[in-house]
């Protein structure tokens, strides 16, 4: 890759993780890259007319996307060749009831989805950011509209207890997640001097009638949620907090995503696991299709699969244990042919890359990788192997991945789990065992992976990116020479 090109990858990454604090926002900054690069976008409530040559996407939930490039040679059987990945982080979210006050203070309800680092999110500067449900009056009448939201300055705290209070924190620091891990959002004091508060601390969100409190349109506000956050939420959406009927908001560091280390060798963010694979394989899958010849020659079908709900088991309607996939697969394959007994083939002549970021050793912990299996930052992509199937990687699935590699220069590891430690997992498995396809299981090293603040390194960036690129422009040729027993 050309050190100009290189930089690029990277620059852009900065750039994807800074507009993605949520999934909702990682899928939106998804569309518009798409839609620059020419990709239509399509609604599975309507009736697909799909062309080859063409190039499309879809969305569920507005938290998982679907986007794919049809080759010119495409006929109905023929494989689909996917990179799947999530949207997804462990973080914070919002409770359906919010508002909390405790010792004169307004705090913020949450629940801990997936499994983060939760010590890590002490004495952060944190924010809010989502998607939020908005009444709008059109012609005398109400609609409703989805709407994504982020309040860019630090307007929330989880502070740490001071050591004199709690001398056992030097043999560890442990914390109850109902709570210890509720953020501060104001003091009922400030709230009471800007006429928000109610006598007993408690923030009024309800309209004065007759010396009664009126409930407001939607009951969210009123008892729900303290108004400060509200007007906080309405300003930025430039409504009023009475409209606001619903949300999905979490909790997220307002710190930027950066280049850093001495060499500037790392990157240093939230969110790498996953959306550093999201964009390297979005990024791949844009490039490798952007030229008017690019898809001349291609066979079958050029897709990126981005998933919700990864790091909560994926078991939800936009998870990858969800049939978005086989129902893309059947649907497209539909578009091309009415007999329908050819997806079972186009299923078989399939490959699935599953993208997720990889354990890097650690230098302070080599004790806890496996002698022969230690992925090293600046190495390449790692394959993943699990003879438990945590990892749905296989001999044949290995060597495809590796030979294009080869082929390409790029370097690659492998990591297997030590015997006496448990295995995570990811979406791989999941995809494999639930549409039949055949699947490699890889990421890219990182460490610090569950905290708020992650790290990766930058070559590592370009490996992923090239590796993915090149996956979609040499599979069809390197799977024909691969011998089937039939």
């Amino acid at each position: 890759m050309a050190k100009e090109e290189s930089h690029g990858v990277v620059s852009d990454l900065i750039d994807f993780l800074n507009a993605s604090p949520t999934a909702f926002h990682a899928v939106g900054e998804a569309k518009k890259r798409l839609r620059s690069a020419g990709f239509e976008q399509l609604s599975e409530r309507e009736v697909w007319e799909l062309k080859a040559g063409n190039k499309y996407f879809f969305t569920r939930n507005h938290s998982t996307i679907v986007a794919f490039a049809v080759g010119k040679r495409f006929v109905a059987g023929n494989g689909f060749h996917v990179i799947g990945a999530h949207t997804d982080s462990p973080c914070l979210k919002l409770k359906p009831v919010t508002k909390v006050v405790k010792g004169g203070i307004l705090e913020v309800g949450v629940q801990t989805y997936g499994g983060g680092l939760w010590h890590t999110w002490f004495d952060r500067d944190l924010t809010v950011a989502g998607r939020v449900l908005v009444r709008e009056e059109n012609a005398g009448s109400d609609s409703y509209s989805h709407r994504l939201v982020r309040i860019e300055e630090p307007i929330m705290r989880i502070p740490t207890l001071a050591i004199h209070l709690d001398r056992d924190v030097k043999d560890g620091f442990k914390i109850n997640t109902q709570t210890h891990l509720l953020p501060i959002l104001a003091t009922s004091l400030k709230a009471e001097l800007n006429k928000v508060s109610s006598e007993d601390g408690s923030v009024d969100s309800g309209k004065q009638s007759d010396g009664k409190i009126e409930n407001d349109k939607t009951g969210t506000s009123n008892t729900k949620h303290h108004l400060l956050l509200l007007q906080l939420l309405a300003s930025k959406l430039g409504c009023e907090p009475d409209d606001i009927c619903d949300f999905e908001l979490q909790a997220c560091d307002t710190q930027p995503s950066i280049v850093a280390g001495a060499k500037k060798e790392f990157i240093f963010s939230g969110r790498l696991d996953n959306l550093c694979m999201s964009f390297c394989s979005l990024k791949a899958l844009i490039d490798a299709t952007s030229s008017d010849t690019s898809l001349e020659e291609e066979t079958g079908i050029r897709m990126v699969a981005l998933f919700d709900h990864e790091e909560c088991g994926s078991d939800s309607a936009q998870g990858a244990g969800s049939p978005v996939v086989h129902d893309a697969f059947s649907r497209i394959t539909n578009s091309f042919s009415s007999n329908s007994k050819l997806l079972e083939k186009a299923i078989q002549r399939s490959f699935l890359v599953s993208a997720d970021m990889a354990h890097a050793l650690h230098p302070n912990y080599t004790d806890k990788h496996e002698e022969n299996h230690q992925p090293k930052l600046h190495g390449g992509l790692v394959i993943k192997q699990n003879a438990n199937q945590h990892y749905a990687t296989n001999a044949v699935t290995s060597f495809i991945f590796r030979e294009i590699a080869s082929k390409h220069n790029l370097p690659v590891q492998d990591f297997v789990v030590r015997n006496d430690m448990s295995c995570g997992s990811t979406i791989g498995p999941i995809l494999a065992s639930g549409v039949g396809i055949r699947t490699v299981d890889v990421g890219a090293p990182q460490l610090s992976m569950h905290s708020i603040r992650e790290m990766c390194a930058v070559d590592d960036v370009k490996y992923s990116y090239e590796h993915f690129k090149v996956f979609f422009q040499d599979f069809s040729h390197l799977d024909a020479k691969i011998v089937v027993d039939i």
